[in-house]
């Protein structure tokens, strides 16, 4: 049966997580007044670059590729989509966070393999980025965690029955809707790839396999991160309520995306740590008190 949740989980993922990335291209295109490319572009895009013979870096780059991959596709396993669950009783925040860092070091050790400095500057600008949006993030997701005396995501999915933490700690979650924005990479914290700058970053050596590759984990790493906002945040739900939660957020994300202006990674750093966090303070703060 396990083997059976995890399967489910992962094509979940995989479908649903191309199938909206395609719908929030025609949703960017739309907002440009352009026409934009069909929704499922982005499994045309996928399978045709995994079927190309692409070019190496060495060992290094094609072990931190698969590092990257197969850490996200380990977290995205203890991650509920609602009420499917892979792994009942182990979805544990903490048990994801872990987890997700695998990928992330996998992701920064081929890449920086790659001896291209628009790769490293890339990766610098991706982990610097991660010291502005983690901390007001997990000051967030602590104070969620101390009020329920719990770190079991199920438990706090069930906890909201009477209603979404959203609407309990609305400060909270304006924080982490903050943060997600930026863990997605969307504007204004885009930094980390700036095509016009640098050449899409930590891609600019990757091709054919390795692109697909990537293609494949960043859709993985996105479903992560908008699930965990869903779960905390609102209530999680029955699959499909889910998925329709996860599509609102995921096209709320592509809308201010589409409309703002990116921040050189000094001043997302610097926003990050002024407003966001002294939100964050306040809703501990109240959290604390309410306890």
């Amino acid at each position: 049966m396990t083997a059976v949740r995890v399967a489910g989980v992962l094509l979940t993922a995989f479908f649903f997580g191309i199938t909206f990335e395609g719908i929030g291209r025609k949703v960017t295109a739309r907002i440009q007044k352009r026409y934009g490319p069909p929704w499922y572009q982005n499994f045309i895009d996928l399978f045709k670059t995994l079927t190309k013979h692409g070019w190496t870096h060495g060992w290094i780059f094609d072990f931190g590729v698969l590092m990257a991959l197969g850490g996200v596709i380990a977290t995205l396993s203890f991650v509920p989509l609602g009420n499917l669950v892979a792994f009942p009783g182990l979805d544990n925040f903490f048990v994801i966070v872990y987890l997700f860092t695998v990928g992330a070091l996998g992701m920064a050790m081929g890449m920086v393999g790659t001896g291209n400095p628009w790769a490293s500057i890339g990766v610098a600008r991706a982990l610097t980025l991660m010291l502005g949006y983690e901390v007001p993030y997990l000051i967030t997701i602590t104070s969620l965690l101390y009020f329920y005396r719990t770190s079991n995501i199920t438990a706090i999915i069930q906890a909201q029955a009477d209603g979404w933490n959203l609407f309990k700690f609305p400060i909270g979650a304006l924080v982490a809707f903050i943060s997600l924005q930026g863990m997605l990479g969307k504007e204004p914290f885009e930094a980390p790839i700036a095509p016009s700058e640098i050449a899409s970053g930590p891609m600019v050596e990757l091709s054919a396999k390795y692109m697909g590759l990537l293609m494949l984990m960043n859709s993985f790493m996105e479903f992560v991160e908008i699930s965990l906002f869903v779960d905390f945040f609102l209530g999680g739900g029955t699959y499909f309520v889910f998925l329709l939660k996860y599509l609102i957020v995921w096209i709320l994300a592509v809308m201010i995306s589409s409309v703002l202006p990116r921040f050189r990674i000094e001043q997302a750093v610097a926003f990050y740590w002024t407003v966001p966090i002294i939100l964050a303070f306040v809703q501990a703060f109240i959290v604390v008190n309410l306890k």
